[in-house]
């Protein structure tokens, strides 16, 4: 993986040209030769002679640049997390000594690069055969399906070969979002990052060009979620092993081996093993969750990986967090989905690049603290607990966050509907427990979020017989409301009087999902005439006792 190597660090690199100006104005000049001096490196077959074994005079040079690679990175990054805990004095020469080490790396990468052996002749198909055979038990047809997805993967380019990689590494198999790997490809590094473009759109590009490929699939019978085809997912496992620089296992006590960036362990029994130094991701998920003594296992991790920058720890069922986790300074990613937790320690408001904070379905009790308006940086905040109607409240000021683009399970009391109206880089949106007294306010907010592609609106629910009910629940005044042009996904949880007509003119709408409606008319004689509507799901929404043939009419629903 030594290219892909080259092409991370250099990413890495450009980042920190953009958001570490602070601290490196002394040594961008350096910092911007060492990015061309890579720029020379060119591509080379490296990757593939590493991965199908080759002892060859190339692999063993591409062995010694990744090595390099490494420990640069490395540098890098340790130098950040030392500059921002430092007076002023003592930076200054930190970032003196850190210029004279970026020109030390600069003449070691020159030196390494001016020992480049002639590109290798094109690998034999026996020598894919070689490797297939020492990584999975013998099997003539599988062989085969397995040759071609190899030479599939080889010639993919390098952030597609990472992405692929990285699915096997955040999927398990099955029931993971597209949105969620486009948060973690993002947050991980694996997507180069560029001035007045979205990283976000770039991750999901290289996501469909999988799925066109038949890489990775999208599930039929979930929106937004995929799987990998077999040979894919197989195949990965025997590449990480080759590569070493992924790991994924099912076992806690498995060792991590020094030279993993990025980890999964699945499945976990009852606690976390003990890691390298150099992580960069971690992701931990356990089928009855983890023991009390994993707090302290998670505690020594944290201390010991500060380099991460993505951690996630769903289902593991913990209580808390320990306050070591405000101490990652690279961190990106934090997910504690369907955790117990009701709260965040304060120290979380020191992940200044905190890109994404999942903390769907947590404790019943669960609210955010005023610590969260200091992640200046947070791109994506889903929320949900799991009682009334599944909001969390929020501090006021969270439209200081400009940089949200997620934004779920909020609550709009308060005054924080009149908030959401600023918060104008907004993409998905999902209000919960939507009631008479901020219903005004917050449709007109919501038409302001000109860049808005999802949004769900969740009514708030009637109590009956001590239960919380939808069946009476109405949508107050929805039909003032008027849809932003570009939504392409739209949830309507609660009562309709009648199906509203600004729902006709929504050509870009591509997925509706309508619950607990309880419409009297035919909804079709609307939806119909949707040119881009693909996906349809109702429940309890029309009172009709079955769909007869009014219900699909010729020539409605063209892309149904």
């Amino acid at each position: 993986m030594a290219a892909s190597f080259v092409t991370l660090f250099q990413w890495r690199l450009n980042s920190m040209l953009l958001h570490e100006n602070e601290i490196l104005l002394g040594v961008k000049d350096q910092i911007k030769s060492l990015i061309s001096q890579l720029d020379a490196a060119g591509s080379f077959t490296g990757d593939v002679g590493m991965i199908l074994g080759r002892e060859s005079g190339h692999g063993s040079w591409a062995s010694e640049l990744r090595g390099m690679l490494r420990q640069a990175e490395d540098f890098v990054d340790d130098f950040v997390i030392r500059a921002y805990g430092q007076t002023e004095k003592n930076r200054k020469d930190s970032i003196a000594e850190f210029g004279k080490e970026l020109q030390n790396i600069n003449s070691r990468i020159s030196e390494i690069l001016n020992r480049r052996p002639p590109v290798e002749t094109p690998m034999m198909l026996e020598e894919i055969q070689q490797f297939l055979r020492s990584n999975f038990v013998y099997d003539e047809e599988k062989e085969t399906d397995l040759v071609s997805c190899m030479l599939n993967y080889i010639n993919l380019p390098y952030d597609l070969r990472l992405s692929l990689l990285f699915c096997r590494v955040f999927l398990g198999r099955y029931g993971e979002s597209i949105d969620g790997l486009v948060r973690v490809l993002v947050a991980a590094g694996l997507v180069q990052e560029k001035p007045g473009e979205l990283m976000e759109d770039k991750a999901k590009e290289n996501i469909d060009k999988l799925i066109s490929l038949g890489m990775i699939e999208e599930l039929e019978d979930h929106w937004d979620h995929f799987k990998a085809p077999s040979p894919y997912f197989e195949l990965s496992l025997g590449v990480m092993k080759a590569e070493d620089f992924f790991m994924s296992t099912a076992n806690s006590d498995s060792m991590v081996t020094p030279t993993a960036r990025h980890v999964s362990i699945h499945d976990a029994d009852n606690t976390i093993p003990n890691t390298n130094s150099f992580l960069h991701s971690l992701f931990v998920s356990a089928k009855d969750g983890l023991s009390e003594a994993s707090s302290d296992c998670l505690r020594n991790v944290l201390h010991n990986s500060k380099l991460l920058r993505v951690l996630d720890l769903k289902n593991t069922q913990l209580e808390s967090l320990p306050d070591e986790v405000g101490k990652l300074v690279h961190l990106r990613y934090l997910s504690v989905r369907h955790s117990k937790m009701n709260e965040l320690p304060e120290s979380i408001s020191n992940l200044r690049n905190l890109q994404t904070l999942d903390i769907y379905r947590s404790g019943c009790e669960f609210e955010l603290s005023n610590g969260v308006l200091n992640l200046a940086q947070l791109r994506h905040l889903m929320m949900y607990r799991p009682m009334n109607d599944g909001e969390v409240r929020v501090p006021q000021g969270i439209s200081r966050l400009r940089n949200l683009q997620t934004l779920e399970g909020i609550y709009a009391g308060g005054g924080i509907a009149k908030e959401l109206g600023f918060m104008t880089q907004l993409r998905s949106l999902k209000v919960r427990c939507v009631s008479d007294d901020h219903a005004d306010e917050l449709y007109f907010s919501v038409m302001k979020l000109s860049m808005l592609r999802k949004l769900s609106l969740t009514v708030e629910r009637g109590r009956k017989r001590g239960s919380y009910m939808y069946e009476n629940s109405f949508f107050p005044c929805l039909e003032s409301f008027s849809p932003p042009p570009l939504l392409q996904t739209l949830e309507l949880v609660g009562r309709l009087i009648e199906m509203p007509l600004w729902l006709g003119s929504m050509e870009n709408l591509t997925k509706l999902y309508m619950c607990y409606s309880h419409l009297s008319e035919n909804p079709t004689t609307i939806l119909q005439f949707l040119p881009n509507l693909k996906y349809l799901q109702m429940f309890k929404a029309y009172k009709g006792n079955r769909m007869d043939k009014e219900f699909f009419r010729a020539g409605g629903f063209p892309k149904l």
